[in-house]
């Protein structure tokens, strides 16, 4: 079984990132997704993101039984900032049948060079690089263990949502059902 891990915020999961995902079961080798949520991206303020727990809610809620998605709080119990080099050797000790891929936009993977210890991660790991209007993916997109994916092009973004919310425009159609309720139920992004 070949699981990829979808590494994000998710604040809130989207139907982009639903779809990408659904992409990568459907349309690539990769049997499963893992969304693992992450409590503190080290290029993101803190101070912006939805408590872990509702995070992971929204991701659990987006996914409902949806036998070839999983969410994961992997990364809560580990040192913050989370850097995914860790988290990989996390996963790989606890779980050392599986066989974790990465999956990531173009813009990450040109940006991956500035991650902590990025030649491990490319070296001993796929990814799966889906499109991002204005990136190419960079000088890694050649790389052996890159695979570029012509997975649909997603302009919707958490941002997006958080401001359209916090504007009182009606978002609903951007995520899926479930997560729409609970973000509407918690007043979640009105502010």
């Amino acid at each position: 079984m070949k699981t990829g891990l979808f590494f994000g915020s998710f604040n809130p999961v989207h139907s982009g990132h639903m779809i990408l995902a659904s992409y990568m079961t459907e349309y690539t080798d990769l049997d499963r997704v893992w969304f693992v949520v992450s409590p503190h991206n080290p290029l993101k303020e803190k101070s912006s993101l939805l408590a872990d727990h509702h995070r992971l809610a929204l991701v659990n809620a987006a996914i409902g039984d949806h036998p070839k998605f999983k969410a994961s709080d992997i990364e809560f119990g580990l040192p913050q900032p989370s850097y995914t080099v860790n988290t990989l050797a996390y996963l790989k000790e606890k779980y050392p049948k599986e066989n974790f891929s990465l999956i990531m936009g173009a813009d990450n993977l040109e940006s991956l060079h500035k991650w902590k210890n990025y030649e491990e991660i490319l070296n001993h790991y796929s990814i799966y690089v889906y499109p991002r209007p204005g990136f190419t993916g960079g000088k890694l997109a050649t790389h052996p263990n890159v695979k570029i994916t012509d997975a649909p092009i997603m302009e919707i973004s958490s941002t997006m949502i958080r401001n359209g919310i916090r504007d009182k425009k009606d978002m609903r159609y951007f995520m899926p059902d479930e997560v729409w309720k609970y973000c509407d139920q918690m007043n979640f992004y009105k502010k």
